[in-house]
């Protein structure tokens, strides 16, 4: 097995601007910590930035909340991919990079649990990469819209459930740093 730990869009966004994450408390450090942990190991972490228009209400390019999270970025990866759609493949040259270092599993970390990295989780699993879902490496918030409204608890662990039927093996950041270092 050779993974690459994405971390999915963890930009100032989900901090600062509009869409604050929520649940679980704990993703932020988790995330670190496993980017921390796929650096002593040696596994490639590849940074993934949503981006939208200069004028959009969210991920506006070039804006302080597009940028991604300083601690972040100060830590050791490989790359960054720029994206504009939820799924990190779509329109990027993740999937070429990944087989061009022979990567067959993709570790997902980052936000939203239930937009960008459930959408990459299903799509790496369509791809025949095997996927990892860090289930507290991950995070959301409550939404509300005209088809009604659920809290940040009850979106993740619905999103966790359905990752773990099918397209992806979820742990928890403590379990997948423990079979690493096995």
């Amino acid at each position: 097995m050779k993974r690459a730990l994405l971390i999915i869009d963890v930009q100032n966004e989900y901090f600062s601007g509009a869409l604050p994450v929520s649940y679980p408390r704990e993703s932020f450090g988790n995330i670190l910590a496993a980017m921390d942990a796929a650096n002593r190991q040696e596994i490639p972490v590849v940074l993934v930035q949503h981006t939208n228009p200069e004028d959009a209400p969210t991920f506006a390019k070039g804006s302080e909340s597009w940028k991604l999270h300083s601690e972040v970025k100060a830590r050791k990866y490989e790359g960054i991919v720029e994206k504009t759609l939820p799924s990190s493949f779509t329109g990027t040259d993740l999937e070429s990079w990944l087989r061009t270092n022979s990567i067959d599993t993709v570790v997902v970390a980052g936000y939203m649990t239930q937009m960008c990295c459930d959408t990459t989780a299903r799509q790496a699993m369509h791809l025949g990469f095997d996927v990892e879902f860090l289930s507290d490496a991950t995070g959301t918030l409550s939404i509300s819209n005209y088809a009604g409204e659920v809290s940040d608890e009850d979106l993740h662990k619905a999103t966790l459930v359905t990752q773990a039927m099918r397209f992806s093996r979820v742990l928890t950041t403590e379990e997948w740093v423990e079979n690493l270092f096995k």
